[in-house]
């Protein structure tokens, strides 16, 4: 299942970052989560949104208007994947030419692979798996008033060729009528990973695993992409913040 295509976009640089926020802006790229209100340049605190790297939808993404924060299992049969629980919350702020606010309503959309390598939607190249018809380890949310989409779902397996990642792609509409469409992927810690991989089911995955630095398209941006993992019950928890800038 190694057929995720180029990557796309790229990261603002150091030259852009200044003319967007003046030279309080800079470190930009890594802040934390702004919260509710605007921030002030040059003479005031300095802006804390992230811009991320946009990276390729790969061949798997499925519109299926599937409105569910507990993308686990399929809707209409009730079957669930294995695996270890994950709870991934994106928070997403537009970027101006002087402040950064949360942005409300925006779509997120959410697909993955299971703890087999799996996704929904496809038949296994292997033929060990039919699962064409099943959605589960997929849906959207729309963002609140804080920017803020949540989002239940299970720690990712890998295919041949991919470290492991998440899909997502973030959706608003523009005053012409049109969408804009930011679609990348998320990555974990390597020795998280390895810890994560000794359980059920994922040591049932036979195919070789890739480690970040191995993955092409996780070098070219991924370390950006990086989810703050942290233990939560017997699973986990994540949150993503993004600022994004559509003028």
């Amino acid at each position: 299942m190694d057929h995720d295509d180029a990557q796309l976009g790229r990261v603002l640089s150091r030259r852009e970052a200044m003319a967007l926020f003046g030279a309080a802006g800079v470190a930009m790229v890594g802040g934390a989560w702004p919260g509710a209100g605007p921030f002030r340049t040059a003479s005031g605190p300095r802006p804390s949104c992230i811009v991320r790297p946009e990276q390729t939808e790969g061949p798997y993404f499925v519109d299926g208007r599937l409105n569910r924060s507990d993308i686990r299992a399929d809707p209409e049969t009730g079957v669930q994947p294995q695996g270890v629980r994950l709870d991934l919350a994106f928070q997403v702020s537009r970027v101006g030419p002087t402040e950064c606010r949360p942005l409300a309503d925006a779509l997120v959309d959410v697909w993955q692979c299971d703890g087999l390598g799996v996704y929904s939607d496809v038949k296994d190249t292997n033929g060990l798996f039919d699962t064409v018809g099943q959605k589960f380890l997929r849906g959207h949310q729309n963002t609140d008033a804080t920017g803020t989409a949540s989002f239940v779902t299970l720690y990712p397996g890998w295919y041949r060729g991919r470290t492991v990642h998440i899909h997502f792609k973030i959706r608003t509409p523009r005053a012409d009528g049109g969408n804009w469409d930011f679609t990348s992927q998320l990555y974990f810690d390597d020795a998280l990973t390895d810890r994560v991989t000794n359980r059920e089911p994922y040591t049932r995955n036979r195919q070789q695993r890739v480690r970040n630095e191995g993955d092409g398209i996780f070098r070219r941006g991924g370390d950006q992409l990086l989810l703050d993992v942290t233990p939560r019950g017997d699973g986990y928890a994540a949150t993503f913040a993004i600022g994004l800038q559509f003028d």
